[in-house]
């Protein structure tokens, strides 16, 4: 009997009652499994809080669910809608294209452009061979005959490459020229490379061309007898102005193709022009085809567009500006956006209480990866109380399914340990169709700028750590912030980062304070500015996290389930992005840090990035400003100077990922700082945008800046900031059943922004000082 296995994901993350939520599971080893309703409470099982808590919920859904094994078409391409026929060529033809692999050769075929069936052996196809050498073929259901370059491809070069077949005489040609200019390439021309190959044959029989094989680009049809057609040999690179000609272009009319980038016209069956479509709000996933026949392509798992192209000259640094030199799409052969499995179950949300929920899904014993949670957020059909819970579901996408544990060099230093593994971290580095993480580089090198909800995200779950540090991260430690509004009483309702993008700060405006999540990374424009709207037209906002507002990020206007994000030359990154590559193709705006685009998070939250160590955590010690009039409220009922010695991330509410205040960056001038942690170990490195030239001194105990700063502002209209500075803050909740100092440092702060009127402290001056 076959290991069993259940993963499930939904399509979409965020319901009002009423809505419609589709559930897609995937089972090994069962036919049926059992499904329970339950709202989440508590995700996290360390024993010095409270443990695991969740509560079943009666649902018309529950009980049995049948369910089956599913698959997923990994990789991105190209397909050709191509009724009639025009791409099953009888007569002569030539195939031509630009192309830059990222992993020519490993043993991988990868297919460029072509009408192939793998399974049949049928069609024609051009292609990167096992060698990465160039390949042409063909094959009539029986035999194949190939036609194969004589030098490599090489990594990260443009190349300009053909194939022709006269049908005549049944010869075939190749042709491979570089296009290396001085900055669209690796090698510059003082390399002393052979990129040419020139070579024909007269091949042994004609090509069959079936009318049932499609045309893709980047790819070829396979057949497999459980899961039907599919697409295989998807290619790692960049193509460039693909295009199919009727007839054999001469030498020199594929000279001047190479030359210029223009096609012929004469014989022009399709010629997908890639730097079409841009717009100063991005580009979408059609590809143009100004050929005779409107022979349009449609992209699948998102090739990735906004790359620079053959003729990228490095003078402009953005599609918006010369969107001709930006004719390059690029491919992975490991890329998911949406799993597209067959449904399972659907459900009309019944009138539940706004929080976070789950179908919680069993077969066998219901342990290890025999149990899985398909998490959902219920927000209200209106506002239903004074606190809004602000769930950063841009940073659960970043996160998703991370292999940092496995492949990531920072881990283990950063962590001071070795990572403990699971069932499902083994589960998830072995399965390609779970995908990649923004924190994860493709099988070709490249980093992996979009990431995706329809797919099991298996670190979007209660219960889970993150092995490399050994805490729970993300979801299920932001359920601690959940847990610790239920065991207070509050009332309160939960949206996501996803509502806040779609409606904005009117989303906001009926709480009179919003709570973030701990770690708020990913923050799109409008997600900023309705959270800088809401606080300056007298909102309050606690700050519950660290390393917040950090990397602007796009969310594509069809697929709201999908988020880019472009790592640039700054900030604490796991990837950078290739020169010329920096604007998000979802949205034209340049990616990267917040704070590189001039809105750094101090000037919002008060305080922005400073450190990260995942081997320990510090407690927090009252600063001066604690006992000013304007903030000793908020320490009513608390003794002593020490914040959080005790937690359940590394056993204080000082660490993981720290901020600080910071006047040079924006924090208000009369913020006051009422607690900083300190004597953080050397695991604690200074992040890279605070610093110009790297010194001895540039860690934990021996750089000032390396803290975590609690703060407190006001704002204009009776607004008001409180920031935590510290992802392990939420974390000390928990502990002792909710009965500790930073239980009641925060009891006190949501007491207070809560009330309608004017916070203790609404007015000051900047030389006022009355301490204690």
């Amino acid at each position: 009997m076959a290991e069993q296995k259940i993963f499930g994901y939904a399509d979409k993350i965020s319901v009002k009652p009423g809505d419609d939520i589709g559930f897609y599971v995937h089972a090994d080893g069962a036919t049926t499994v059992e499904a329970q309703l339950v709202r989440l409470i508590h995700g996290d099982a360390h024993p010095a809080g409270p443990g695991y808590r969740e509560q079943e919920v009666e649902c018309d859904l529950n009980g049995g669910w049948t369910v089956r094994k599913q698959y997923t078409q990994v990789g991105s391409f190209l397909t050709v809608d191509d009724p009639a026929g025009r791409l099953a060529l009888d007569g002569s033809f030539t195939l031509a294209t630009f192309v830059y692999p990222n992993s020519p050769g490993h043993g991988k075929r990868q297919c460029l452009m072509g009408r192939w069936d793998a399974f049949g052996n049928r069609g024609y196809g051009l292609w990167l061979n096992p060698d990465g050498l160039l390949e042409f073929g063909y094959g009539d259901g029986h035999e194949v005959d190939y036609l194969d370059g004589e030098v490599p491809l090489l990594k990260s070069s443009w190349y300009f490459v053909a194939a022709t077949f006269d049908a005549t005489t049944g010869v075939a040609t190749l042709y491979q020229e570089g296009v290396a200019n001085r900055y669209n390439s690796l090698l510059s021309k003082v390399a002393n490379v052979d990129f040419r190959s020139h070579v024909r044959e007269t091949l042994r029989f004609r090509p069959v061309n079936p009318p049932d094989v499609p045309f893709i680009l980047a790819g070829a049809q396979d057949f497999h007898s459980l899961r039907g057609h599919f697409v295989t040999q998807c290619l790692n690179g960049k193509l460039d102005r693909p295009a199919v000609f009727d007839r054999v272009l001469t030498r020199e009319e594929l000279d001047q193709f190479r030359q210029t980038g223009a096609a012929p016209a004469s014989g022009q069956v399709a010629f997908w022009d890639t730097s079409l479509g841009y717009t100063d709000k991005g580009i979408g996933d059609r590809v143009v085809d100004t050929g005779p026949y409107d022979l349009h392509a449609e992209g699948y798992n998102r090739p990735v567009r906004g790359q620079t192209g053959f003729n990228w000259n490095g003078w402009d640094d953005c599609y918006r500006l010369a969107p001709r030199q930006y004719g390059g799409i690029e491919f992975h052969d490991d890329a998911i956006i949406d799993c597209k499995w067959e449904l399972t179950k659907r459900l009309k949300v019944p009138p539940l209480r706004s929080g976070a929920y789950a179908y919680r899904l069993r077969v066998g014993d219901g342990k290890g990866l025999r149990e899985e949670y398909i998490v959902f957020f219920v927000r209200p059909q209106r506002p239903t109380a004074p606190i809004l819970f602000l769930v950063p579901t841009g940073s659960y996408l970043a996160y998703a399914n991370e292999h940092l544990s496995f492949d990531a060099e920072i881990m283990q230093p950063l962590a001071g340990q070795s990572p403990i593994v699971s069932q499902h971290d083994i589960e998830l580095y072995e399965t390609a169709e779970f995908g990649l993480s923004l924190y994860d580089h493709h099988g070709d090198g490249a980093g992996v700028c979009y990431s995706t909800y329809r797919r099991p995200i298996l670190n979007m779950r209660p219960k889970a750590r993150m092995s490399s540090m050994g805490v729970t991260w993300q979801f299920p430690a932001d359920l601690s912030i959940i847990a610790w509004l239920e065991h207070m009483g509050h009332a309160y309702d939960v949206v996501t980062e996803e509502d806040l993008h779609r409606e904005g700060e009117a989303l906001l405006k009926p709480y009179r304070v919003v709570l973030s999540g701990t770690h708020p990374e990913y923050i799109s424009e409008a997600i900023l500015n309705a959270t800088e709207d809401y606080i300056a037209g007298g909102g309050r906002f606690i700050y519950l996290g660290g390393n917040g507002y950090y990397w602007n990020v796009g969310y594509h206007r069809d697929d709201p389930w999908c988020m880019e994000v472009r790592k640039l030359n700054s900030g604490m990154r796991a990837w950078q992005a290739r020169p010329g590559e920096y604007y998000l193709a979802t949205t034209g705006q340049k990616s990267g840090l917040w704070k590189d685009l001039g809105r750094p998070p101090q000037k919002v939250l008060g305080v922005g990035f400073i450190s990260e160590g995942f081997d320990s955590s510090r407690p927090f010690r009252r600063m001066p400003d604690s006992w000013h009039r304007r903030a000793a409220w908020m320490f009513e009922g608390i003794e002593g100077e020490i914040i959080g010695d005790f937690g359940l991330a590394h056993g204080a509410a000082g660490g993981l990922e720290i901020d600080r205040y910071d006047l040079a960056l924006g924090t208000p001038p009369h913020t006051l700082i009422v607690a900083s942690s300190g004597g953080h170990s050397d695991n604690y490195q200074t992040v890279v945008e605070e610093i110009l030239y790297p010194y001895p001194g540039l860690s934990g105990s021996h750089d000032y800046r390396v803290r975590a700063d609690m703060v407190y502002f006001t704002a204009p209209n009776n607004g008001a900031v409180f920031s935590t500075g510290s992802i392990a803050f939420s974390q000390s909740l928990p502990y002792n059943n909710f009965d500790n100092n930073v239980s009641r440092l925060l009891a006190n702060i949501v007491s207070a922004f809560s009330r309608e009127g004017r916070l203790p402290g609404w007015a000051w001056t900047a030389d006022e000082k009355q301490w204690r």
